[in-house]
């Protein structure tokens, strides 16, 4: 029989609910405090398995607890427990305030917990209803306070949302793209990068730095979210608006804002990250994170480390140091050699070649380089076009030229007098890490001859570009760098005037025969 009971209980609150008007609760609750209790049954509303029942008693509570905040009818201080309230000489006014004041705190509560519900508009629906509360409390603050270094910002409604959203087993990048635009708020902004700032170490401590890729991918999205001001005139857009002169106020001061951004950063860089995760930190370091802290050169412990991890984040990590060299007089001896050292056949084949010849143009732009080192780019991209692909080969190859183009001293490469038609072995060493002691300069770049009788026509007539003196305007990288061995079939096809392609062959009869027997001659099946 217990079972019976049960439906029959369920359906006694199904249709208990039925009969309730919540926004008819709301009005009693507002017109009279003798119908206090009957917060209790928004309360069910919001526990409830059914969205639509949940997304109106969330819709309640925000109508309900922002006119209180209004009314000043929420008890206001240190507040004690239900039974002291009941037994410690209040009068019926202050018990209404803290009875209220304990439902709203119960409110938030479950509103915290709908932020990690399964369906994305409650959670949608909770947030936005816990930032309305942290709007009232922020001008009518439920605390008395006795400094001001923070104000009235409702600093720990701020961080138990952040908590929410920082969660370790649920992808919650959706809501927090929701979340952006509270972000725009300068406090907001500045109390949030706070949170994360105890949060995070809070959290990577107890696993011992151990990679949480959930919780770590949660982070970056919430922190890449956040739009820095770059003028302190920017700083208009405040969520809760102080009525005293707020210029010691920390929210409010632009430099306070860097200081807590770079902690952030800092705080959250120097634990392990997961692969895919370094590869998005350095695509957005140099335009989103770099400009905004008070000391960018802080970012070089990660950005060796990044480089260590090899491949496609080593050229990424390159990046961010490139800048810390040209804009903040950054000593970093090594980084051409590093970048020379990231030349390998893999470099032709990686999801951010373009980006990686794009900045590898821009590291080599400057005409005071040595010239030995240029030699050794040079050489040793030539090296590895006897093997890269045809799209790969329409970008090297115009590299090449311009780097020849920039110094002029390279020509020795193209022709040296007096070798002609005799065969020499290659000086070049491939395999040393230091372009200083390559010997590429002893060398030519006989390899860009070969590439002349290459499959690829296009290929071929890049390559002969080398018998003729070299223009002084630059080849512009931008129109192939992108290109995709699709997109260079595609336009062969489409350029192609020949209708009628002539074909030579004979019918085979058999497995392994045709073509005068060549196959049968040399093979078998066994």
């Amino acid at each position: 029989m217990a079972p019976t009971k049960k439906r029959n209980v369920s359906s006694e609150l199904n249709l208990k609910r039925a009969k309730i008007d919540l926004d008819g609760v709301v009005e009693r609750l507002l017109l009279s405090r003798k119908h206090a209790n009957d917060v209790f049954d928004i309360f069910e509303f919001l526990q409830s398995e059914k969205e639509k029942d949940v997304l109106s008693a969330v819709s309640a509570c925000s109508r309900l607890f922002s006119t209180l905040l209004e009314r000043k009818d929420l008890f206001i201080g240190k507040l004690p427990g239900e039974e002291e309230a009941i037994n410690g000489g209040y009068d019926a006014e202050e018990k209404y305030r803290i009875f209220m004041r304990h439902r709203y705190n119960s409110c938030l509560e479950m509103l915290l917990e709908h932020l990690n519900h399964e369906l994305h508009e409650v959670k949608e629906s909770a947030l936005c209803c816990l930032m309305k509360f942290a709007a009232g409390e922020g001008q009518h603050p439920l605390e008395d306070m006795d400094w001001r270094e923070h104000y009235s910002f409702p600093r720990e409604l701020i961080q138990a949302v952040v908590d929410n959203l920082l969660s370790k087993t649920t992808d919650n990048s959706l809501l927090i793209s929701r979340f952006q635009e509270y972000l725009e708020m300068e406090d907001v902004r500045y109390y949030v990068i706070s949170s994360i700032r105890v949060n995070v170490p809070k959290v990577m401590e107890k696993t011992k730095g151990a990679v949480l890729s959930v919780y770590q991918n949660n982070v970056f999205s919430l922190m890449s979210n956040i739009n820095m001001p770059s003028q302190k005139s920017e700083m208009t857009n405040f969520m809760v608006k102080q009525e005293a002169n707020h210029e010691d106020w920390r929210a409010a001061k632009l430099l306070d804002h860097k200081r807590a951004f770079e902690r952030m950063w800092l705080g959250f860089l120097k634990y392990k990250l997961p692969n895919s995760m370094y590869k998005k930190v350095l695509v957005i370091l140099h335009d989103s994170i770099l400009p905004h802290m008070s000391k960018p050169t802080l970012m070089i412990d990660f950005l060796t480390a990044a480089y260590d991890v090899g491949g496609a984040i080593s050229l990424l990590a390159l990046n961010g140091l490139f800048v810390l060299i040209h804009q903040h007089n950054l000593d970093y001896p090594d980084f051409y050699q590093k970048l020379y050292n990231l030349l390998e056949p893999s470099v032709f084949h990686v999801k951010y070649r373009a980006r990686f010849f794009h900045l590898a143009n821009l590291f080599l732009s400057s005409s005071h380089l040595p010239v030995y080192l240029v030699a050794a780019f040079a050489k040793r991209l030539a090296r590895l076009a006897l093997t890269a692909p045809p799209t790969a080969l329409l970008i090297v190859l115009p590299f090449i030229y311009n780097l020849i183009r920039r110094h002029p001293s390279c020509r020795v490469l193209i022709h040296k007098p007096g070798t002609e038609d005799k065969p020499l072995e290659d000086p070049y060493v491939m395999d040393e890490e230091d372009p200083a002691q390559c010997r590429a300069l002893e060398s030519s770049l006989w390899e860009i001859k070969t590439l002349q009788k290459h499959y690829h026509p296009d290929v071929a007539k890049a390559a002969t570009s080398i018998n003729t003196p070299l223009s002084e305007q630059e080849d512009d990288l931008s129109k192939v760098l992108e290109m995709t061995t699709y997109e260079l079939m595609d336009r062969d096809l489409k350029q192609s005037q020949i209708k009628n392609i002539p074909l030579e062959f004979e019918t085979a009869t058999e497995l392994l025969k045709g073509g005068g027997d060549v196959l049968k001659q040399h093979f078998c099946l066994v």
